[in-house]
């Protein structure tokens, strides 16, 4: 009774919504993450050392550290309150404590490995270009399983409480209500 009279039932679904529109702009940058990844630099080495280190053939100069320290000042905290928020959302998720450890780590991982890359290739050693390919890579596909699951956990809930609604709503000699 308590449910209906506080309307939590009404700011349950108002919630979901919420997070599940949250959830499809996230998509949205996640879909122009990589779309500006892959206008920058490919999953090959040598695009990611054109990149960071310039190239005298297409005459770009080498990226500098006032370049790098501001894209990574801003991705520092972007990206932290983004994985916070997705990693924050994944608690409420039905799934195994250490399935969510694992995918929140890889992310906040991938996240950080992803901005210290671009700067181990510009001065440290240009081996790290592969190092990139796959922080992005990662990034990229742990983002995408916390939005996949997050989303769909959001969306079994949803659908759960849609299902209860209605067996609450049936008459009491209904066959739905039975069930």
């Amino acid at each position: 009774m308590r449910f209906f009279v506080t309307g939590e039932q009404n700011r349950q679904s108002l919630i979901n919504t919420i997070v599940l529109l949250f959830l499809g702009y996230i998509a949205l940058l996640w879909i122009s993450n990589g779309m500006m990844y892959f206008h920058k630099m490919g999953l090959h080495p040598e695009s990611v050392l054109e990149y960071y280190l310039g190239s005298e053939e297409h005459f770009t100069q080498p990226k500098s550290y006032q370049s790098l320290l501001e894209v990574t000042h801003f991705h520092l905290f972007s990206m932290g309150l983004l994985v916070l928020t997705l990693s924050h959302l994944l608690l409420f998720t039905p799934l195994a404590a250490r399935l969510k450890i694992w995918l929140a780590g890889l992310t906040y991982l991938s996240a950080i490995a992803d901005e210290a890359a671009g700067w181990l290739v510009r001065f440290v050693h240009p081996g790290f270009a592969w190092f990139k390919i796959g922080a992005f890579v990662t990034l990229e596909f742990s983002l995408f399983a916390l939005l996949v699951m997050v989303s769909a956990s959001l969306v079994v809930q949803r659908m759960m409480m849609q299902k209860s609604e209605r067996t609450r709503a049936a008459p009491a000699g209904s066959v739905e209500h039975r069930a």
